[in-house]
């Protein structure tokens, strides 16, 4: 008997081993070096990348220099290069340690690279995961960049990587009223594109400045290909993909990713949306709320260091648990479901929502969440989901008809 079982977890491990290096596994554009190597070599490159830019066990960064080719710049997006500054937080420029190369940070000052920082680069590089949800600052960070390469007559590479939530599109529509770098574009809560298609949608809508989508066309008529999308390999919209990196600070597992779409809505109320716990994005709640409920406190931690709520018995909800059954649950749609109740439960209802300091409600965070005025005042009148839902089908189905202009993926 000991033998046999031991026969078995050979087999097991043998089989995890083959599963681990099997062709047909999903691979991120970066992994495809054949499509992109040969432009590099003897270019000066400019690097838009952080954490996640990862082929296998080995940064791409890393993997650059190591095969000779010359990584003039990095640039970093939200969080950092490292990935380790909090949400918002503003980021500087820096030389990084391990490598040696400057850092210019596009998530403060500036959101894209300047013709300064772009005089000594031949060709740029974006190489980013992202989680395919509108106010994920990554899709802003992308078209910032993509402004600068083409005004500046640089030629880009983006290296796909699939989107964990590919699969559906949900959400409002951005009314571009309230456009701001959490929507920059129409496109709803969750667009359904991987980071490739939503750049080849942005040329093709001309949703870039009038100068960069003028220099584009300029490019092309030169004989100089403005851009090129290195593919992700065995990926289709229904598969399922567990990053093997976090993101971002406050997405440690997909099953933070799954929820992300739905409960980062709490961001624009007093509510806390679950940073510094164990589970950012999948609890939430308030002191004020029924103290018979789930009950956490925030604390300070790594990536929240001034967590909403901080160090104050909360009570609210814990929708953690196995991805697989929360993507299930989740059933290819938002849930709006706890926002509404939250609201209902909360006694102080005049006091839910975040405003400025102006108290106009339409330059509320919570709008620019929704990219519209209109789902806070749905929630305000108690209007059902499904309802709320209804009032989203008109600009999902005109989006669904842009949005397949530009699919890469089956």
């Amino acid at each position: 008997m000991r033998k046999f079982i031991l026969l078995m977890l050979l087999s097991f491990t043998m089989l995890v081993s083959t599963a681990q290096t099997a062709p047909g596994l999903i691979q991120p554009g970066a992994a495809n070096l054949d499509q992109y190597l040969p432009l590099l070599k003897g270019k000066r490159v400019g690097l838009f990348a952080n954490q996640t830019s990862m082929v296998g066990d080995e940064h791409l960064v890393d993997l650059l220099m190591g095969k000779g080719i010359k990584v003039q710049l990095i640039f970093g997006p939200e969080h950092g290069f490292r990935g380790t500054a909090d949400a918002g937080e503003k980021v500087g420029n820096y030389v990084d340690e391990k490598t040696g190369i400057p850092v210019v940070s596009l998530y403060g000052p500036k959101r894209g690279p300047s013709k300064e920082d772009l005089e000594n680069i031949d060709l740029l590089l974006f190489d980013i995961q992202d989680v395919g949800v509108r106010f994920y600052t990554f899709i802003s960070s992308l078209e910032a960049y993509m402004e600068a390469a083409f005004i500046n007559q640089k030629p880009l590479i983006v290296l796909d990587r699939p989107n964990p939530n590919i699969h559906y599109m949900d959400g409002p529509v951005l009314d571009t009223a309230f456009r701001s770098f959490i929507g920059m574009q129409p496109v709803p809560v969750v667009y359904g594109m991987s980071i490739g298609e939503y750049a080849q949608m942005l040329v093709g809508e001309k949703w870039l400045k009038p100068a960069a989508i003028k220099a584009y066309n300029q490019m092309k008529g030169d004989g100089k290909p403005p851009m090129k999308i290195v593919p992700c390999k065995n990926y289709s919209r229904t598969s399922v993909y567990d990053l093997p990196i976090k993101p971002s600070p406050n997405l440690p597992n997909l099953s933070s990713i799954y929820w992300y779409p739905s409960t980062c809505f709490f961001e624009g109320t007093v509510l806390s949306e679950g940073r510094g716990t164990a589970a950012p994005f999948q609890i939430f709640g308030h002191p004020t709320l029924p103290s018979n409920m789930y009950a956490f406190t925030p604390k300070a931690m790594p990536g929240a260091n001034a967590p909403k709520l901080k160090d104050q018995l909360c009570y609210g909800w814990n929708v953690s648990g196995e991805p697989a059954s929360i993507r299930t649950t989740l059933n290819n749609q938002l849930n709006l479901s706890y926002l509404i109740e939250s609201y209902r439960l909360f006694p102080e209802k005049e006091k839910f929502f975040i405003l400025p300091k102006s108290g106009d409600a339409r330059a509320s965070f919570f709008n620019k969440l929704a990219g519209n005025a209109s789902l806070m005042e749905q929630i305000k009148k108690g209007i059902a989901e499904d309802e709320i839902r209804k009032s989203w089908a008109p600009g999902l189905k005109a989006f669904k008809k842009i949005r397949a202009k530009y699919l890469i993926y089956r």
